[in-house]
């Protein structure tokens, strides 16, 4: 069963009578070496789990199966189960629960996995929510070996993009925090039904086993990320402002000349490095004033 022929699609589709739900981002692809390739490199190591978030009708899933140790999907959609069993009969490392990424215990559901070995995650990420589920799992504490999503093509050289460059925002300076994105290659809208409107790519995030830079104090870290790029047009002085009230803006412009930058620079500039030196001298400079 080829599982990204649309003829083959449609007929799932229309066997269990359902359709595309739009409010779950729902573009099946329809091209076999992109869901190999993908498959291929979302991890290094055969003996691993790969978690996968909205498997669809099975198509990436299928390809994980015949890879990696085990897989757990998660698909949010209740229609997509019987689907999913029907598809992945023949699949017998493969588990599927009907939840939602974003209400899941990650840490329940994955625990017996990392206690066997790594785990990684792959995902054709709906567009609209590909940032809460990036933070979710980012956040979750969990020690992804990878994270492999696809996602809008935007989006994916937002998460790319290097200090200095016009893409770069706060999810770049987040995600630098926690590990090292690398865009691996573009899907085009026509590889997938129904076709959305833009093209994606394909990022594979190698996680810090170790974060190299540590900041004093993590709220504050991503406090000042958040402020530097809220009014991106803005200096950092002027940015970090808006924020940070109980600093002036004097002390504010000091604390970035004491971090060895222009007093005119703005946050896209910045480094994690250099985002994690900033949030410390801010940090002391809060704790003295208390």
């Amino acid at each position: 069963m080829n599982l990204c022929d649309i003829k083959t699609i449609k007929q799932i589709m229309a066997m269990f009578s359902l359709n595309f739900r739009k409010e779950f981002g729902q573009n099946f692809l329809t091209d076999n070496f992109v869901v190999e390739d993908i498959a291929d490199n979302c991890c290094t190591d055969a003996s691993s789990t790969i978690l996968e978030i909205g498997p669809g009708i099975g198509s990436l899933t299928k390809e994980l199966s015949a890879r990696y140790e085990n897989v757990v999907a998660l698909e949010i959609d209740h229609g997509l189960i019987p689907v999913l069993k029907y598809t992945l009969g023949d699949c017998r490392n493969v588990t599927v629960i009907n939840e939602d990424v974003m209400k899941a215990d990650l840490e329940g559901i994955l625990a017996p996995y990392f206690e066997r070995g790594k785990v990684s995650v792959c995902a054709n990420l709906p567009y609209y929510i590909t940032t809460p589920i990036l933070m979710k799992l980012l956040e979750s504490g969990l020690p992804f070996e990878y994270i492999t999503v696809m996602i809008q093509s935007e989006v994916a050289d937002r998460l790319c993009a290097t200090p200095g460059d016009k893409n770069c925002g706060a999810i770049t300076a987040v995600l630098g925090y926690y590990g090292t994105p690398e865009k691996l290659f573009t899907v085009t809208a026509d590889r997938f039904i129904p076709a959305p409107k833009v093209d994606s790519s394909v990022v594979r995030i190698k996680l810090h086993e170790k974060k190299p830079y540590v900041p004093i104090d993590e709220p504050t870290f991503f406090r000042t990320i958040r402020a530097s790029f809220e009014q991106r047009r803005k200096t950092l002085p002027n940015s970090l402002s808006s924020v940070f009230s109980e600093l002036s803006k004097e002390e504010l412009t000091a604390a970035i000349i004491e971090c060895g930058h222009d007093a005119n620079i703005r946050g896209e500039k910045l480094s994690v490095s250099e985002f994690v030196a900033l949030s410390d001298k801010l940090y002391e400079l809060i704790k003295a004033k208390q």
